[in-house]
């Protein structure tokens, strides 16, 4: 991309992108006891801000109690995490058109959690904790969906410009998209279509509250990089899928800290010290352009 492209204005569904620099989401771990935002977390993303990041994407909110990843994850699956939440909104608004989106998430099956017990949609042992999840029934799965849809409305509230979901890295949202990991046999397991029925529902669920005027991204996983997972052809075929839902923007990504243990030279070992090394997404990136048809691509992983 030539720097004159990188630096013109881009719109992500009904909003402008005043330059192509996205910053991805990344699990920082610093808000305040019981995931309330404080200053430490705001120093933090006014310093993104000021650097002129077109669109900052916020490290993981938990959207339940249940699916928090450690007791300083942010939050929002209250209506008292919102006051936080609209101090950082406003904080990065101070800069020039720089926009911010709320990665919403939960833990699901990676999750060790002192009150809770782990849940996923299928009882896959996680190899690295040795932990079998509880499979979740049905009506379980809809109550989920719907936090998933709370927190989404609650980010609009505050006046965010755009909402992401976490669906990639192992984590709740990946645990139904992934073969490995999603073994039912109801509505939302199955064909790699079946499997995306839950990120369906939950970006319905949104849209239907907020309308169209809010981006709804997802960050999805493009490869599992273990045996009976998500593989590269499956990847391009839920791109697609999430197309057609309507997902305003999607960033592949892929691994995890299971895939770590399958790490042959395979994207989740490598470590970024020369040219080639860089961009490692890029040629899935390539691959799902030409049929994301309105929906607009985020590339991440190892760009220097």
């Amino acid at each position: 991309m030539e720097l004159k492209t990188l630096f013109s204005p881009k719109k992500i569904g009904n909003v402008q992108i005043k330059n192509r620099i996205v910053r991805s989401a990344t699990f920082m771990h610093i808000a305040e006891k019981y995931g309330f935002i404080g200053d430490r977390y705001l120093k933090m993303y006014d310093e993104l801000a000021k650097g002129g990041t077109g669109l900052i994407i916020t490290g993981a909110v938990a959207v339940d109690p249940t699916g928090t990843g450690g007791p300083y994850q942010t939050c929002l699956y209250e209506d008292s995490h919102m006051a936080g939440h609209k101090k950082l909104v406003d904080t990065v608004h101070e800069y020039n058109g720089t926009k911010i989106a709320p990665q919403i998430q939960h833990i699901g099956r990676v999750g060790v959690h002192p009150k809770y017990p782990t849940v996923a949609p299928s009882p896959v042992p996680y190899k690295i904790t040795g932990i079998t999840p509880r499979e979740l029934t049905t009506e379980e799965v809809k109550e989920y969906i719907e936090k998933f849809v709370k927190t989404g409305i609650r980010a609009y509230e505050c006046g965010y410009d755009a909402v992401q979901l976490h669906g990639a890295h192992g984590y709740f949202l990946t645990n139904f998209l992934s073969p490995y990991t999603n073994l039912r046999n109801d509505e939302f397991g199955g064909d790699s279509q079946k499997r995306t029925k839950i990120l369906s529902d939950i970006f319905n669920g949104i849209r239907d509250e907020v309308g169209k005027q809010f981006p709804i991204i997802i960050k999805f996983q493009s490869q599992d990089f273990i045996p009976n997972g998500i593989t590269e052809d499956e990847g391009v075929e839920i791109a697609k899928n999430l197309s057609k839902i309507g997902f305003d923007a999607v960033e592949p990504s892929g691994g995890g800290a299971e895939s770590i243990l399958y790490a042959k030279g395979n994207i989740t070992s490598k470590i970024v010290k020369k040219e080639e090394d860089e961009n490692y997404f890029l040629p899935f990136a390539k691959k799902i352009k030409p049929i994301l048809e309105d929906c607009s691509l985020i590339l991440v992983g190892g760009i220097r």
